[in-house]
């Protein structure tokens, strides 16, 4: 898939699975909350105890967290890191990628571990990447198609350069 957000759209089934998922991955892994944000910086969807702080201005940084840290991947010849973690005193933040365009935040506690977090992420990744598979290719345009309103624009912004 390619890198960004899309023009896309979840159907009622569509958000139910991902509730559904992410409540089961909390229960398992002990984390607090989850955050589900797109690469373009907007919040898809919050699970869990509700953050003491702004998540629309959180969403925003996670994706530029993200994208800086691709830009440093590139710097030491790898094509991305799909996950990064962040431990403070108290709370700690486990990040990962899923399917190239939205990120699973996991905020956490001394209630469990990163390991158990790490260990539970996977398989919650593996059911939300299907489910945004399904989201991101409904309606004729396939995961990986940019928006038709984009069409071209790069090859345009070449031209004015060249």
């Amino acid at each position: 898939m390619s890198v960004g957000a899309a023009i896309w759209s979840f159907t009622e089934d569509d958000y139910g699975a991902i509730t559904q998922t992410l409540q089961r991955f909390l229960y398992e892994s002990h984390a607090r909350c989850a955050l589900l944000v797109d690469r373009a910086g907007q919040l898809v969807a919050t699970v869990g105890e509700q953050p003491t702080f702004d998540p629309t201005a959180f969403a925003t940084l996670t994706a530029a967290d993200f994208s800086a840290n691709d830009q440093l991947a590139r710097l030491i010849g790898e094509t991305d890191f799909n996950t990064l973690f962040h431990q403070g005193e108290r709370e700690s933040m486990y990040l990962a990628d899923i399917g190239r365009r939205v990120i699973l935040v996991v905020l956490f506690d001394g209630r469990t571990t990163l390991g158990l977090v790490r260990i539970k992420t996977k398989a919650a990744i593996d059911e939300l990447t299907r489910v945004f598979e399904h989201a991101f290719g409904r309606g004729g345009q396939s995961p990986t198609a940019a928006p038709s309103v984009l069409a071209g624009a790069e090859d345009e912004i070449d031209r004015l350069f060249q």
